[in-house]
């Protein structure tokens, strides 16, 4: 009796045995099947910068059938470049890269061309020599929203005989400091009473845009407009004008426009402390997706998507809008 009890056993024991294994292989056969993607990212300067992380971690998981290989350039190009040629090392299926700037990406991307890896170039574009270098690039015109915001100050001072405007710049040569720049000075062009009083880059951060605007503010007098290339450079032009005992925004001394409009930044359009913000989609991940999800159907992407985007005024800016932002 007690031999068959244990034979009885001994059975149950190796099927269970047998079970586990077979979960684990499976486990381990759903997990080869993941398509492995490079994240290049720029860092983690602004507000938009976190949003458009947190869709990319949001997007590729491995409940999706992604394995994210992430990687923080902390703003320096040169940690981009190596992270790049990590990944092919690793032989990932995809490379994601969000340029610091537009330039200097020939080599590197032909390493990748070379080793069969597509490269989708996100956000900000590269300037390269040959452009099969990547696959197709999705993000935001920020010519375009330069533009946009340039028209809105036209109409806004028309008639006004003269206007001196403080630029701050984002990271210089890159994509949204290059088209919100050429947007502006087109405008001041047009414009014979514009003048650009002082223009210097606060790298995109709260931090840098408020010490750049201190300092301005110490040597300019008369200032009308600060035309900044992001929310939180407005954020720290607006701390440094109100520490300077004048009042930014609607009925106040200096007009603000800024770009992003981000949930912080348009909750600033909202109290008027921001007069008008163009906004710049950082949701990017699902759009990746698209993309990643033609290529492996055998499709042909297009090779440049813009996103669709809009601008916000304060006078018309309401709760609604700001309670129906995702980011």
């Amino acid at each position: 009796m007690f031999k068959k009890v244990s034979k009885v056993w001994f059975t149950l024991a190796m099927l269970t045995c047998m079970v586990l294994m077979g979960a684990a292989t499976l486990s381990a056969a759903a997990k080869s099947k993941l398509i492995t993607i490079g994240f290049s990212q720029v860092g983690a300067e602004s507000d938009w910068r976190t949003a458009n992380t947190k869709s990319m971690r949001d997007t590729f998981t491995e409940a999706n059938g992604y394995k994210l290989i992430f990687d923080d350039a902390q703003q320096k190009q040169d940690n981009q470049i190596t992270a790049l040629r990590n990944f092919i090392q690793q032989e990932v299926d995809y490379i994601v890269l969000a340029p610091i700037g537009e330039t200097g990406w020939d080599t590197v991307l032909q390493e990748a061309k070379d080793a069969g890896i597509p490269v989708i170039i996100m956000d900000r574009m590269v300037n390269v020599a040959d452009e099969s270098l990547y696959t197709c690039w999705v993000g935001t015109n920020s010519r375009g929203e330069g533009d946009t915001a340039a028209a809105w100050m036209e109409k806004t001072f028309a008639g006004k005989d003269k206007l001196n405007i403080v630029h701050l710049q984002g990271t210089i040569g890159s994509t949204a400091q290059i088209g919100r720049t050429a947007g502006l000075e087109d405008g001041v062009k047009r414009n014979k009473g514009w003048k650009i009083v002082a223009q210097q880059t606060g790298e995109f951060t709260q931090a840098k845009g408020q010490e750049v605007m201190e300092s301005i503010l110490k040597q300019q007098s008369d200032i009308d407009v600060v035309y900044a290339e992001n929310d939180n450079m407005a954020f720290g032009a607006i701390d440094a004008i109100e520490a300077a005992g004048k009042k930014a925004g609607v009925g106040g001394d200096i007009t603000v426009i800024s770009f992003d409009a981000t949930h912080a930044g348009l909750q600033m359009t909202l109290d008027k402390k921001i007069n008008y913000n163009v906004e710049c989609n950082p949701l990017h991940g699902p759009r990746v997706e698209v993309l990643i999800k033609q290529l492996e159907a055998g499709q042909t992407p297009e090779k440049k998507a813009y996103v669709e985007e809009g601008a916000f005024d304060a006078t018309t800016m309401t709760q609604a809008i700001l309670d129906a932002r995702a980011y």
